[in-house]
């Protein structure tokens, strides 16, 4: 079995959800007729309308990013003190945060995201997984197993807050902690929002923090309709509120359903679930069989995580199961 510490090379193939190309030349079939569950993404997405020619058209403005980065802080309710800076997809930001210290021990706690410590890793940083270093990475809540961490966990000289998952429990963020020196907290527009192919995603900490993060990142990082869809998707908090409700109703259903199955429900959020069953790859398979696509890790043969089907995917999961 694979260690924790396999997915710190950072030469090393990243293992993700998603990979439905690789499963479909396995399984066969054509992508439209799977079912990819291996992604933490809302199958219900926020609609994308309005688009003018010129958001296609015309570099964004300044104006633009200035209503978006404003949408954001009301949103997240982003202390006064602290900036913003929209990216191209969080991951953007991830592989350039660390250049903004010299190059030391980072401690993540495994398992986790692997982004994290590959770019450390990719830039010279020694990965500690428990112990006290000069940076330091909390995933919030954590992916895959949707720990919560809390204000005393933010104590390195520089800790970054992963919060791309955090918009379905808006009451766990540690957002208040942006304005604190060396604190950069990440927001995903992907994962709530259902928009990952938008690549959107934000950085958010002190102001020279965050100017070296757009240096590094450049001009125009953000496309014209990222800054549209975005802006309007973060104004519309009614959305956000309904979306919320349906989505942990819909946790629930999922919980009750595989769990009938013989699954144990270890944690996660109501964007994905994180099981432990006998077999992940027998179980992984069996999905496959029916054109389901499953995140099985690495570090783990009882591990299975599952997002949420779409509407009309439910007895489909079901009958796989």
């Amino acid at each position: 079995m694979a260690s924790d510490n396999d997915n710190l090379n950072p030469r090393a193939a990243r293992d993700h959800g998603g990979g439905l190309d690789g499963a479909v030349a396995r399984y066969g079939g054509v992508r439209a007729d799977w079912m990819d569950l291996s992604t933490g993404i809302n199958p219900h997405p926020y609609e994308v309308s309005g688009l003018s020619p010129s958001d296609w058209a015309e570099l964004p403005d300044h104006g633009a990013f200035e209503h978006l980065t404003e949408a954001a802080r009301q949103f997240w309710s982003v202390p006064e003190g602290a900036a913003i800076l929209p990216a191209p997809g969080a991951s953007a930001v991830i592989a350039r945060i660390p250049a903004l210290a010299p190059r030391g021990r980072v401690q993540i706690t495994t398992p986790t995201y692997n982004e994290h410590a590959a770019a450390f890793a990719a830039q010279g940083w020694s990965i500690q997984p428990d112990t006290q270093a000069e940076a330091r990475v909390i995933v919030h809540p954590n992916n895959p197993d949707g720990r919560i961490w809390t204000e005393t966990d933010a104590n390195a000289p520089l800790t970054v807050i992963d919060e791309s998952f955090c918009d379905v429990t808006p009451e766990a963020s540690l957002i208040h902690l942006a304005a604190r020196p060396g604190v950069v907290v990440l927001k995903s527009f992907g994962k709530f929002w259902g928009l990952a192919g938008l690549r959107l995603g934000f950085a958010i900490g002190q102001p020279d923090l965050i100017a070296r993060l757009n240096d590094l990142t450049g001009p125009w990082a953000v496309s014209g309709p990222a800054l549209r869809i975005g802006t309007r998707a973060l104004q519309d908090v009614e959305w956000a509120d309904a979306t919320r409700n349906r989505l942990a109703a819909e946790t629930a259903r999922l919980d009750d359903l595989v769990t009938a199955k013989g699954a144990t429900l270890v944690g996660g959020t109501t964007l994905f679930r994180l099981y432990e069953v006998d077999s992940a790859a027998d179980w992984q398979d069996r999905l496959a069989q029916a054109h389901i696509w499953s995140r099985i890790f690495p570090y783990s043969r009882t591990f299975l995580r599952l997002g949420l089907p779409p509407a009309d995917g439910w007895d489909r999961l079901e009958a796989a199961l």
